[in-house]
Parts: structure tokens; sequence; C-alpha cells
């Protein structure tokens, strides 16, 4: 009997440490058997005579006004003086195949602060959530429209919060407030992580890619989008730049 025991008491212990080996893994980027991931960044630049745009009227509603000591310059062109562009979406377009990634449950945030979409610019995945927040105090809404996804019309009181997502890839879709009609701002969706909006310093950083050959594509609302292709090994760093022109 105690033999019989013993033996049940070992393959029970064994049993447990199998199982708690196998816990979940948490999303993240996706693996590549073949090797390392690879990364491909840079620079995003202006080049040429910017165009000339009006600041931003709120005299429409002096509560958005008065939340701004002075102008608040349009957002549609954001350089630095060395002409780095803000506000471009980077991504790989073209060299996944059919591969597929699984969206993340984190939420991106769209906030609406001093009568503005802040970000200017957002990327997400498809379905990912996007929350949108109302910190100021006066109303808005949110009105998304889309060519590939629902379009949807929400308002929003002061201090509420507000969750959507968008099911389908679409670069990139146009949202304003009809309460403000200077407010716009730009959501782009993804079916894959391959994707940045660049910074005030125009960079961006797409990493973790397979080895292969893909297309990356920049994206700019007012200057429509330039391609580059590029091959990449496992585990290498390329640089690459994009520049964009008046037209």
């Amino acid at each position: 009997m105690k033999t019989r025991n013993l033996t049940f008491s070992i393959v029970l212990t064994l049993a447990l440490c199998i199982s708690g080996g196998q816990t979940a893994k948490a999303a993240g980027p996706p693996s590549n058997p073949t090797g390392g991931g690879a990364t491909v960044k840079g620079t995003v630049r202006f080049q040429g005579t910017l165009p000339n745009l009006k600041p931003i009227n709120m005299a429409a509603d002096p509560s958005c006004a008065k939340l701004h000591g002075a102008p608040v310059p349009a957002q549609e062109v954001m350089t630095d003086s060395k002409g780095d562009l803000q506000n471009v979406i980077v991504f790989v377009s073209e060299g996944l195949g059919d591969r597929k990634f699984d969206p993340p449950t984190q939420p991106v945030v769209i906030d609406q602060k001093g009568c503005m979409f802040q970000p200017h610019v957002l990327a997400l995945r498809a379905n990912q959530p996007i929350e949108m927040i109302n910190d100021d105090s006066t109303a808005h809404n949110i009105h998304p429209v889309p060519a590939n996804n629902r379009e949807w019309n929400k308002a929003e009181l002061p201090g509420s919060k507000l969750a959507e997502s968008f099911p389908r890839e679409e670069i990139a879709i146009p949202v304003k407030c009809n309460i403000h009609p200077w407010m716009r701002g730009y959501v782009a969706v993804f079916k894959h992580p391959y994707f940045a909006v660049t910074g005030k310093d125009g960079s961006f950083n797409l990493s973790d890619l397979p080895p292969g050959t893909y297309t990356i594509q920049a994206w700019h609302e007012k200057f429509g989008t330039t391609t580059q292709k590029i091959t990449v090994g496992a585990s290498d760093t390329k640089n690459i730049d994009f520049v964009f022109k008046a037209i």
C-alpha cells in the first residue's frame, strides 16, 4: 500500500510540474522561426518651400480659444528647422504574405484636449480597442469617416470616455468633430504590427521584421505616399530615408 501511494505521489508531482511549465505566452511581436528579427529605421523629411497654412481659428467657441495663449499652428504640415516631418505613417505595405497576427488587447488613446485631437495621427491594429477621452470642459463628438470600415458618430460630454474598434485595415481614416470644424485627425488601421508614426524628429523604427523583401510605404495627409523596396536578413539593421516635396 505504501509503494502504491508513493508511486501515485510521484506521478501527481510530475503532472503538476509539466502542466505548470506550459504557461500561456503574453501577446507580443511575432516570432521568427528562421532567425532573429530585422530592423528598418530612418527619417522622413520635407524638402522645398513649406505651404502657407493659416493658424487654427477657434473663435467660434470662446471656451476653446481661451485654452490657448497664442494662435495654434495648423497641423497638416509639422516640421522642425531641419525639415524633419512629423505625423507620417511608415509601414510595410507588401511582403508579409499570408502571415496573421493577433491584435493587442491594450487600447490606444485619442485625447480631446484643448479642442484638438491628440495625437493628430494615430495608428493601431485591426480590432485593437481605441479609447476616446474628452478632457475638455466643453462637449465634443468624434466622427470617423472610413471607406473600408463602419462609420460612427458619437457625442462626448466633458470628462467622458468611449471605446470602439475598426475590424478592417485602412490607411488612413479621417476623423472630425462636427461641433468644432477645425478638429481633424487621422486613424490608420493595420492587420500587422509593422508600422510607426513619425514624431517631432521625423524618425521611425520598424522592428522584429522576419527576413524577406518588403515594400515600405510612407503616407502623409497632405503630400500623399512614397515607397521604397528593401531586403533584410536575420538580425539585420538597415536605414532608409523618405523625402516629401511640395505638390
